[in-house]
């Protein structure tokens, strides 16, 4: 059960990946679609999950659904703190790269918390050690270690924490 279970999640994942990135339901490329995600999961679905559709328990899904609307919050919020940064008359950045530790123990929760930094303006992780992430960040609150571990991946793990780890 093990080997299909993660076969079956992958193949899942990949179709709704891909209904989403075509944004169609004509039947002939959702046919494709299908096919496709179901030869990509053959040969990945080893490297994709351990879990398989244990993934898919009910709160997992629904952690999921909620971190989404509040990622874009997020995003949103960092957009209007950096455009008030470009136009203000005096530029009130102090840029610089933090050292900042992140609570996740999964490599796909750190995955997340890194891209879900980086997508994020203002801030760009440049590299994930451990536990351990640096981060470019465009105005620099804090030299703290654990102050900036709350106000950078913090934010993020709070969310992801429940469906991820």
């Amino acid at each position: 059960m093990g080997k299909l279970s993660r076969f079956i999640f992958t193949s899942l994942v990949l179709f709704i990946l891909w209904l989403f990135l075509t944004s169609t339901f004509r039947s002939q490329e959702v046919l494709i679609g299908l096919i496709f995600s179901l030869v990509i999961a053959l040969f990945t679905y080893n490297s994709f999950t351990e879990k398989g559709l244990r993934n898919l328990s009910p709160r997992k899904v629904f952690c999921a659904f909620l971190y989404l609307p509040y990622f874009f919050w997020q995003m949103i919020k960092a957009n209007f703190d950096v455009a008030y940064r470009v136009l203000h008359p005096k530029m009130p950045i102090r840029p610089g790269i933090v050292h900042v530790k992140t609570k996740m123990k999964t490599d796909l929760g750190k995955l997340v918390v890194a891209n879900s930094i980086t997508l994020t303006p203002g801030t760009l992780t440049l590299d994930v050690i451990d536990d351990n992430m640096l981060i470019h960040w465009i105005n620099v609150k804090t030299d703290d270690v654990e102050k900036a571990s709350e106000e950078i991946p913090g934010v993020f793990e709070k969310c992801l924490k429940e469906f991820l780890e």
